[in-house]
Protein backbone atom coordinates (compact mmCIF):
# COMPACT_ATOMS: atom_id res chain seq x y z
CA UNK A 1 0.00 0.00 0.00
CA UNK A 2 2.80 2.40 0.89
CA UNK A 3 4.47 1.83 -2.50
CA UNK A 4 1.15 2.53 -4.22
CA UNK A 5 0.72 5.82 -2.34
CA UNK A 6 4.24 6.89 -3.25
CA UNK A 7 3.57 6.08 -6.92
CA UNK A 8 0.31 8.01 -6.89
CA UNK A 9 2.01 10.99 -5.27
CA UNK A 10 4.61 10.99 -8.02
CA UNK A 11 2.00 10.78 -10.76
CA UNK A 12 -0.50 13.25 -9.30
CA UNK A 13 1.05 16.48 -10.68
CA UNK A 14 0.92 15.19 -14.25
CA UNK A 15 -2.56 13.77 -13.79
CA UNK A 16 -4.04 17.05 -12.59
CA UNK A 17 -1.91 19.29 -14.84
CA UNK A 18 -0.03 21.03 -12.05
CA UNK A 19 1.25 24.50 -12.88
CA UNK A 20 4.91 24.93 -13.74
CA UNK A 21 7.06 26.32 -10.93
CA UNK A 22 8.38 29.85 -11.02
CA UNK A 23 11.60 30.38 -12.91
CA UNK A 24 14.66 30.39 -10.64
CA UNK A 25 15.33 33.53 -8.66
CA UNK A 26 18.49 35.50 -9.27
CA UNK A 27 20.56 37.70 -7.02
CA UNK A 28 19.54 40.92 -8.71
CA UNK A 29 16.66 42.32 -10.67
CA UNK A 30 14.05 39.61 -10.44
CA UNK A 31 11.16 42.06 -10.24
CA UNK A 32 7.70 40.81 -9.29
CA UNK A 33 6.93 37.09 -9.31
CA UNK A 34 4.82 37.49 -12.46
CA UNK A 35 8.06 38.08 -14.38
CA UNK A 36 9.08 34.52 -13.50
CA UNK A 37 5.66 32.83 -13.64
CA UNK A 38 5.33 30.49 -16.67
CA UNK A 39 2.25 30.54 -18.89
CA UNK A 40 1.38 28.10 -21.65
CA UNK A 41 2.42 29.38 -25.10
CA UNK A 42 -0.49 30.58 -27.17
CA UNK A 43 -1.12 31.79 -30.70
CA UNK A 44 -1.76 35.50 -31.22
CA UNK A 45 -2.14 35.26 -35.01
CA UNK A 46 -1.39 32.68 -37.68
CA UNK A 47 2.39 33.12 -37.53
CA UNK A 48 2.73 34.84 -34.16
CA UNK A 49 3.08 33.10 -30.79
CA UNK A 50 3.43 34.35 -27.22
CA UNK A 51 6.11 32.32 -25.42
CA UNK A 52 6.99 34.61 -22.52
CA UNK A 53 6.06 34.57 -18.86
CA UNK A 54 3.02 36.15 -17.26
CA UNK A 55 4.76 39.49 -16.78
CA UNK A 56 7.43 39.62 -19.50
CA UNK A 57 6.75 39.16 -23.20
CA UNK A 58 8.66 36.95 -25.60
CA UNK A 59 7.15 36.73 -29.08
CA UNK A 60 7.93 34.16 -31.75
CA UNK A 61 7.11 34.88 -35.40
CA UNK A 62 7.45 32.02 -37.88
CA UNK A 63 7.90 32.94 -41.53
CA UNK A 64 8.18 30.66 -44.54
CA UNK A 65 11.98 30.80 -44.38
CA UNK A 66 12.61 30.81 -40.64
CA UNK A 67 11.58 32.38 -37.36
CA UNK A 68 12.32 35.53 -35.35
CA UNK A 69 12.25 35.94 -31.57
CA UNK A 70 11.47 39.32 -30.02
CA UNK A 71 12.70 39.61 -26.41
CA UNK A 72 13.28 36.77 -23.98
CA UNK A 73 12.74 38.03 -20.44
CA UNK A 74 15.16 37.67 -17.53
CA UNK A 75 18.61 36.05 -17.86
CA UNK A 76 17.40 32.88 -16.12
CA UNK A 77 14.63 32.44 -18.73
CA UNK A 78 16.95 31.02 -21.41
CA UNK A 79 16.06 27.36 -20.78
CA UNK A 80 12.39 28.30 -20.47
CA UNK A 81 12.33 30.03 -23.87
CA UNK A 82 14.31 27.23 -25.50
CA UNK A 83 11.83 24.75 -24.08
CA UNK A 84 8.93 26.71 -25.54
CA UNK A 85 10.61 26.67 -28.95
CA UNK A 86 10.92 22.90 -28.77
CA UNK A 87 7.31 22.61 -27.58
CA UNK A 88 6.14 24.51 -30.66
CA UNK A 89 8.22 22.32 -32.95
CA UNK A 90 10.76 24.96 -33.92
CA UNK A 91 13.46 22.83 -35.52
CA UNK A 92 17.17 23.32 -34.80
CA UNK A 93 18.36 26.11 -37.05
CA UNK A 94 14.84 27.44 -37.74
CA UNK A 95 15.30 30.44 -35.44
CA UNK A 96 17.22 32.83 -37.68
CA UNK A 97 17.09 36.16 -35.84
CA UNK A 98 16.76 37.48 -32.29
CA UNK A 99 15.71 41.10 -31.80
CA UNK A 100 14.60 43.04 -28.74
CA UNK A 101 12.72 46.05 -27.43
CA UNK A 102 15.38 47.60 -25.19
CA UNK A 103 18.65 46.40 -23.71
CA UNK A 104 17.66 45.87 -20.08
CA UNK A 105 18.07 42.64 -18.14
CA UNK A 106 14.34 41.90 -17.96
CA UNK A 107 14.01 41.73 -21.76
CA UNK A 108 17.46 41.07 -23.23
CA UNK A 109 18.67 38.90 -20.36
CA UNK A 110 18.75 35.49 -22.11
CA UNK A 111 19.60 36.62 -25.64
CA UNK A 112 23.26 35.54 -25.51
CA UNK A 113 22.38 32.03 -24.29
CA UNK A 114 19.55 31.58 -26.79
CA UNK A 115 21.76 32.74 -29.66
CA UNK A 116 24.47 30.26 -28.67
CA UNK A 117 22.00 27.39 -28.36
CA UNK A 118 20.21 28.03 -31.67
CA UNK A 119 22.78 29.67 -33.91
CA UNK A 120 20.38 32.60 -34.41
CA UNK A 121 21.87 36.00 -35.21
CA UNK A 122 21.18 39.16 -33.23
CA UNK A 123 20.01 42.38 -34.88
CA UNK A 124 19.67 45.77 -33.21
CA UNK A 125 20.64 49.42 -33.64
CA UNK A 126 23.95 51.04 -32.76
CA UNK A 127 22.75 52.56 -29.47
CA UNK A 128 21.50 49.23 -28.15
CA UNK A 129 24.45 47.27 -29.54
CA UNK A 130 26.79 49.18 -27.22
CA UNK A 131 24.65 48.45 -24.16
CA UNK A 132 24.20 44.79 -25.15
CA UNK A 133 27.96 44.40 -25.53
CA UNK A 134 28.45 45.78 -22.00
CA UNK A 135 25.88 43.36 -20.61
CA UNK A 136 23.73 46.25 -19.40
CA UNK A 137 26.45 47.87 -17.30
CA UNK A 138 27.05 51.63 -17.24
CA UNK A 139 23.36 52.14 -17.99
CA UNK A 140 22.38 55.82 -18.13
CA UNK A 141 19.89 55.43 -15.29
CA UNK A 142 20.73 52.19 -13.46
CA UNK A 143 24.52 52.16 -13.61
CA UNK A 144 25.76 48.61 -13.03
CA UNK A 145 22.65 47.42 -11.15
CA UNK A 146 21.06 45.50 -14.07
CA UNK A 147 23.77 43.23 -15.52
CA UNK A 148 23.12 40.37 -17.92
CA UNK A 149 25.35 38.17 -20.11
CA UNK A 150 26.91 40.36 -22.83
CA UNK A 151 25.49 40.00 -26.32
CA UNK A 152 27.33 40.24 -29.64
CA UNK A 153 25.43 42.04 -32.38
CA UNK A 154 25.55 40.47 -35.84
CA UNK A 155 23.64 43.12 -37.79
CA UNK A 156 23.21 46.83 -37.16
CA UNK A 157 19.83 48.17 -38.24
CA UNK A 158 18.79 51.58 -39.47
CA UNK A 159 15.46 53.16 -38.63
CA UNK A 160 12.79 51.66 -40.88
CA UNK A 161 14.98 48.75 -42.00
CA UNK A 162 13.30 45.35 -42.27
CA UNK A 163 14.32 41.80 -41.46
CA UNK A 164 12.87 39.59 -44.18
CA UNK A 165 12.43 35.83 -44.06
CA UNK A 166 10.36 34.60 -46.98
CA UNK A 167 6.87 35.96 -46.42
CA UNK A 168 7.79 37.59 -43.11
CA UNK A 169 8.79 41.25 -43.07
CA UNK A 170 9.61 42.65 -39.62
CA UNK A 171 10.23 46.41 -39.59
CA UNK A 172 12.37 48.17 -36.98
CA UNK A 173 11.22 51.56 -35.66
CA UNK A 174 13.47 53.68 -33.46
CA UNK A 175 11.41 54.84 -30.46
CA UNK A 176 13.96 56.41 -28.08
CA UNK A 177 13.12 57.26 -24.49
CA UNK A 178 13.14 54.31 -22.13
CA UNK A 179 16.64 53.75 -23.50
CA UNK A 180 18.33 55.77 -26.25
CA UNK A 181 18.26 52.65 -28.44
CA UNK A 182 14.69 51.55 -27.74
CA UNK A 183 13.11 49.68 -30.63
CA UNK A 184 9.55 48.93 -31.67
CA UNK A 185 8.60 46.38 -34.32
CA UNK A 186 5.76 45.94 -36.80
CA UNK A 187 4.69 43.09 -39.05
CA UNK A 188 1.58 41.88 -40.82
CA UNK A 189 -0.10 38.58 -39.99
CA UNK A 190 -3.53 37.03 -40.41
CA UNK A 191 -6.12 35.81 -37.95
CA UNK A 192 -9.49 34.23 -38.76
CA UNK A 193 -8.78 34.89 -42.42
CA UNK A 194 -8.26 38.62 -41.93
CA UNK A 195 -5.10 40.68 -42.14
CA UNK A 196 -3.88 42.13 -38.84
CA UNK A 197 -1.08 44.67 -38.47
CA UNK A 198 0.78 43.92 -35.25
CA UNK A 199 2.92 46.46 -33.38
CA UNK A 200 5.30 45.43 -30.63
CA UNK A 201 5.85 48.87 -29.09
CA UNK A 202 8.64 49.34 -26.60
CA UNK A 203 8.17 50.48 -23.01
CA UNK A 204 7.46 54.20 -22.72
CA UNK A 205 7.88 54.59 -18.97
CA UNK A 206 10.59 56.54 -17.13
CA UNK A 207 10.96 54.69 -13.81
CA UNK A 208 12.74 57.04 -11.38
CA UNK A 209 14.59 58.62 -14.30
CA UNK A 210 16.09 62.08 -13.98
CA UNK A 211 14.18 63.98 -16.65
CA UNK A 212 15.34 67.52 -15.91
CA UNK A 213 18.97 68.65 -16.33
CA UNK A 214 20.26 65.11 -16.75
CA UNK A 215 23.99 65.49 -17.51
CA UNK A 216 24.23 62.05 -19.18
CA UNK A 217 21.12 62.46 -21.28
CA UNK A 218 20.57 66.21 -21.74
CA UNK A 219 17.80 65.79 -24.34
CA UNK A 220 15.93 62.96 -22.70
CA UNK A 221 12.56 64.69 -22.88
CA UNK A 222 13.02 65.42 -26.59
CA UNK A 223 13.90 61.77 -27.16
CA UNK A 224 10.79 60.60 -25.35
CA UNK A 225 8.59 62.96 -27.35
CA UNK A 226 10.08 61.64 -30.59
CA UNK A 227 9.38 58.12 -29.38
CA UNK A 228 5.77 58.95 -28.55
CA UNK A 229 5.24 60.39 -32.02
CA UNK A 230 6.73 57.29 -33.65
CA UNK A 231 4.52 54.94 -31.64
CA UNK A 232 1.41 56.92 -32.57
CA UNK A 233 2.32 56.53 -36.24
CA UNK A 234 2.88 52.75 -36.17
CA UNK A 235 0.60 50.49 -38.25
CA UNK A 236 -1.25 49.11 -35.28
CA UNK A 237 -4.35 46.92 -35.39
CA UNK A 238 -3.01 44.98 -32.42
CA UNK A 239 -0.65 46.36 -29.79
CA UNK A 240 1.80 44.17 -27.88
CA UNK A 241 4.29 45.50 -25.31
CA UNK A 242 7.32 44.11 -23.43
CA UNK A 243 5.25 44.12 -20.23
CA UNK A 244 1.87 42.74 -21.34
CA UNK A 245 -0.14 44.63 -18.75
CA UNK A 246 1.13 47.94 -20.16
CA UNK A 247 -1.14 47.42 -23.17
CA UNK A 248 -4.16 46.40 -21.13
CA UNK A 249 -4.15 42.60 -21.16
CA UNK A 250 -2.48 39.64 -19.51
CA UNK A 251 -1.33 36.31 -20.97
CA UNK A 252 -3.83 34.64 -18.65
CA UNK A 253 -6.57 35.88 -21.00
CA UNK A 254 -5.45 34.72 -24.43
CA UNK A 255 -8.48 36.16 -26.25
CA UNK A 256 -8.20 39.65 -24.83
CA UNK A 257 -5.38 41.09 -27.00
CA UNK A 258 -7.53 40.89 -30.13
CA UNK A 259 -10.91 41.53 -28.57
CA UNK A 260 -10.13 44.69 -26.63
CA UNK A 261 -6.77 46.01 -27.81
CA UNK A 262 -5.36 49.29 -26.60
CA UNK A 263 -4.44 51.45 -29.57
CA UNK A 264 -0.90 52.64 -30.12
CA UNK A 265 -2.15 56.21 -29.92
CA UNK A 266 -3.78 55.64 -26.54
CA UNK A 267 -0.64 53.89 -25.29
CA UNK A 268 1.59 56.82 -26.33
CA UNK A 269 -0.82 59.50 -25.09
CA UNK A 270 -1.09 57.97 -21.62
CA UNK A 271 2.69 57.58 -21.38
CA UNK A 272 3.27 61.16 -22.50
CA UNK A 273 0.87 62.51 -19.89
CA UNK A 274 2.66 60.54 -17.16
CA UNK A 275 6.06 61.74 -18.37
CA UNK A 276 5.09 65.42 -18.47
CA UNK A 277 3.60 65.14 -14.97
CA UNK A 278 6.78 63.48 -13.74
CA UNK A 279 8.98 66.14 -15.34
CA UNK A 280 6.87 68.98 -13.90
CA UNK A 281 7.21 67.50 -10.42
CA UNK A 282 10.98 67.34 -10.82
CA UNK A 283 11.11 70.97 -11.94
CA UNK A 284 9.10 72.04 -8.89
CA UNK A 285 11.36 70.03 -6.60
CA UNK A 286 14.44 71.64 -8.15
CA UNK A 287 13.16 75.10 -7.22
Amino acid sequence: MRRLLVLLAALLPSLVGAAEPLLPAARTHDGPESWRRPVAPFRIADKTWYIGTEGLSAVLIRGSAGAVLIDGGLPQAADYVLGRLRELGVAPGELKWIVHSHAHADHAGPIAAIARATGARVATNAESAALLARGGTDDLHFGDDMPFPPVRTDRLLMDGEAIELGSLRLVAHFTPGHTPGSLSWTWTDRRDGREVRIAYADSLSAPDYRLVDNPRHPRILEDYRRGFARVRALPCDLLLTPHPDASGWTPADTAKPLKTPMTCTAYANAAEQRLETQAAAQRRAAH
